[in-house]
């Protein structure tokens, strides 16, 4: 049984995640935290298989305990509890910056947590951070650092004028996705000679804040795909939180299209919609990328998409994942053309598409 810190400031709202999480047998809340501070106390004596940390605490807040453990030195698996506003969507990623492994919406009331829907959520999510590892605190790579960086400068040049052809690249990524994202996308650079579209999972009103810190950080542009969108090269499009993404092929053009529809694979957006949509597209080839998450979200897609288009798959290794489950799962399927480290991504979507 997996032993649970719960860091809330809600009285109520400690008593109702405790009733959801103690409901599964197995995990068990050993103890509970009114804010940071305590929760910082506790820690220093015990060790959890995780903590379900709030953000907004007096005395100490999530992202100062997150600051504290780091300073610290305490490893501890770390799932946040966050509202959906915009600032809230902004705090959570610098929370996931921190060292926080995955995060869930949490209502505002806590009556509103005892829903059916919540429960399995949480219980889902909680089970994903439970399964990952502890992410290495590793500062994301500037624009200035990544001009500097001879091998990606080698690379880029040897391969620039040889790749030939019309590609997209297609992502997919989970738990553990923003930090690796933000490790991934600032590497790549501006005259990318192919568009790059990604499902990263996330609620409706987070993917905005993601593309948002994502383009601050990168040359190539990021941006969260909105309908309508013509896929440009040298574009980042994050498919929009809560609606799947398709790419539609016409007049010579691929455009962007969401849509409402049923989760698959537990989630929305899901990348075997993306994937499944780029069948019938004009590119020569897609490289798909499966990044770190839970479940097997991208196998189904990129396998019906290879039996009707060229396609070279590249998947995270398991030494640099959060959670080795979506690229476990592309490997096992026979699917994955390469297993590489995170750090060494962004060559290979390099070599593979070129620049212009």
């Amino acid at each position: 049984m997996k032993k649970i810190l719960l860091v809330d400031d809600s009285a109520l709202m400690r008593s109702v995640l405790s009733d959801i999480i103690n409901a599964d047998s197995r995990f068990h809340v050993e103890d509970r935290a009114a804010d940071g501070m305590e929760a910082l106390e506790i820690l220093k004596r015990k060790t959890y298989d995780a903590v379900v940390l709030d953000v907004n605490m007096p005395r100490m807040d999530g992202i100062q305990l997150l600051r504290e453990l780091q300073k610290n030195q305490i490893a501890v698996k770390i799932m946040m509890a966050s509202t959906d506003t915009v600032e809230g969507a902004k705090v959570t990623l610098d929370a996931l910056e921190l060292g926080a492994i995955d995060f869930i919406h949490k209502p505002d009331r806590a009556n509103a947590c005892r829903s059916e829907d919540f429960s399995k959520e949480f219980i889902e999510t909680l089970a994903a951070v439970c399964a990952g590892q502890i992410p290495k605190l590793t500062k994301a790579v500037s624009i200035s650092e990544m001009q500097t960086s001879q091998k990606i400068n080698r690379i880029v040049e040897r391969h620039s004028y040889q790749v030939t052809g019309n590609r997209v690249v297609a992502i997919a990524s989970s738990t553990g996705g923003p930090r690796a994202l933000q490790s991934l996308i600032p590497k790549l650079p501006q005259n990318l000679k192919a568009p790059v579209v990604l499902v990263q999972h996330m609620p409706v009103g987070f993917t905005a804040s993601l593309a948002e810190r994502l383009d601050s950080l990168s040359a190539i542009h990021v941006k969260e795909a909105a309908e309508g969108d013509i896929l440009q090269a040298g574009t980042v499009y994050i498919a929009r939180g809560g609606v799947h993404m398709y790419i539609r092929y016409s007049g010579g053009k691929h455009t962007i299209h969401l849509e409402d529809g049923p989760n698959r694979e537990g989630v929305k957006p899901c990348a075997n919609y993306m994937y499944e949509s780029l069948e019938d597209s004009g590119f020569d080839e897609v490289v798909c990328v499966v990044l770190t998450g839970m479940g097997s979200d991208g196998t189904e897609g990129i396998k019906n998409l290879k039996a009707r288009k060229r396609v070279h798959v590249i998947s995270q290794d398991e030494g640099s994942c959060t959670v080795y489950g979506m690229p476990r799962a592309v490997a096992q399927a026979g699917l994955s053309d390469q297993t590489v480290r995170l750090d060494d991504i962004a060559q290979e979507i390099i070599m593979n598409v070129g620049i212009r």
